[in-house]
């Protein structure tokens, strides 16, 4: 599978993912290392700080693998700007996952404050990858602030509804020139392998992953469907038709 590269720091896996709603830290560890993925989120302000050793989240997590702090449970652009700044004081990373919601029910991003957010700290040096609505328009503004990529949902945190609006993610496709990633929303190995068709460039994954009936399985079968949706995308699906057209040629056959 080709690589892709974010903000100049080329990755071999296509696949994010995330630390929570694990049924413990050494599951997590085996479907992080299952998954084949090289990039992990970590909410900031879920992080027990005091905790050590095998204690702390952190300690199961490969130093090979980039963190990506997240701002999750951040309604305010302010919030989000001081949780980016936060993690970065603790050494964790200067590349952000910006998330900023507008509601506890829908989990949805409030895309003016993103917007705000995302112009602070891009001035502020960080690498920042928002998660935000499948509006066009703002994938837009976010890769004009200057944003490394954008991360459009493929439908709300954790509903596992799978890709809801195709023709969204296409259009925020053609509209920017930084990576797609998908985020949000997949629920099995076939909603992966929908998104990667669609020519996205990565996707993030947290709860698809960690709520499985068998974590560590299931992590193996999305590295596979991201690796065969990206490699379909490549290869150029036919075209659908209507009607039926014959695998042999019919041409040259007796009575033809």
């Amino acid at each position: 599978m080709s690589n892709f590269t974010i903000a100049g720091k080329t990755f071999e896996s296509r696949l994010i993912v995330g630390t929570g709603k694990y049924p413990s830290h050494a599951v997590m560890k085996d479907c992080h290392e299952v998954s084949g993925a090289q990039m992990v989120t970590v909410a900031v302000r879920r992080l027990d700080l005091k905790a050590k050793g095998e204690d702390s989240l952190l300690h199961w997590i490969p130093k090979s693998m980039t963190l990506l702090p997240n701002t999750a449970g951040c309604y305010t652009a302010d919030d989000a700007v001081r949780t980016c700044r936060l993690a970065e004081e603790l050494g964790l990373s200067k590349w952000v996952k910006l998330e900023v919601l507008g509601d506890e029910k829908t989990l949805y991003p409030d895309v003016e404050e993103t917007l705000k957010a995302a112009r602070v700290l891009v001035k502020e040096g960080f690498t920042v990858l928002p998660y935000t609505s499948d509006d066009v328009i703002t994938a837009r503004k976010l890769a004009d602030i200057g944003c490394a990529a954008v991360m459009p949902l493929a439908a709300p945190i954790g509903s596992g509804l799978g890709i809801r609006n195709p023709h969204n993610i296409r259009l925020i496709l053609d509209a920017v020139k930084v990576p797609v990633i998908v985020d949000a929303g997949v629920g099995t190995a076939s909603d992966a392998a929908i998104a990667m068709e669609l020519g996205i460039d990565g996707i993030l994954m947290n709860t698809a992953i960690a709520a499985a009936k068998e974590p560590v399985r299931m992590a193996r079968a999305m590295k596979l469907a991201v690796e065969a949706g990206r490699e379909a995308f490549l290869a150029g699906r036919i075209p659908m038709k209507a009607y039926a057209t014959a695998s042999s040629p019919i041409a040259g056959l007796v009575g033809h």
